[in-house]
């Protein structure tokens, strides 16, 4: 796998299993294996999960929706590890997260994770999002890797089952 940076959305699609809506990361811009990443969410007004504020505010972007494009651009930190590319991660929890400020559309979010610790299956990164270069949210987050589960639609045919006799 090309890690080449920067890492556009086709080749962070090849390394994620998040498809649009859901893939959160449109680039790459740095990258030091086992160490920290960098990642960019430009945000649109056509995005689906915007809130939209009842008192005739502007929309924001959920910090749910923050939480998980973070966890993103971690999982990426991992996967570009070789004997972690064929494992599948998974967010197994966060901690002291803080959500510092909203975002809107228009904004270019800069999201930052790093290394905290790194095993075998699970790890705890650092992660930090920031607009404008004033933080948005931070917070750590863990992480566990399994394996990849087979696609039931690229395996090989299977026999049908003999039916039943009528005699």
């Amino acid at each position: 796998m090309d890690l080449t940076l920067p890492l556009d959305y086709a080749a962070i699609e090849r390394i994620l299993p998040h498809r649009y809506p859901f893939l959160l990361v449109d680039r790459i811009i740095e990258l030091e294996v086992d160490k920290r990443i960098v990642g960019i969410k430009n945000v649109s007004l056509n995005e689906r999960y915007l809130s939209h504020p009842t008192n005739g505010g502007s929309p924001v972007l959920p910090p749910t929706i923050l939480t998980e494009a973070v966890a993103q651009v971690g999982a990426i930190l991992v996967l570009a590890k070789p004997e972690n590319r064929q494992r599948l991660p998974f967010f197994a929890g966060i901690e002291r997260v803080r959500y510092r400020r909203p975002v809107h559309p228009g904004d270019v979010v800069v999201i930052e994770a790093t290394v905290v610790r790194m095993r075998s299956r699970m790890g705890l990164l650092k992660g930090v999002a920031r607009v404008n270069g004033q933080p948005v949210i931070d917070g750590t987050m863990t992480f566990a890797l399994g394996p990849v589960a087979p696609n039931p639609l690229s395996s090989p045919a299977t026999s049908t089952p003999p039916s039943p006799s009528r005699d």
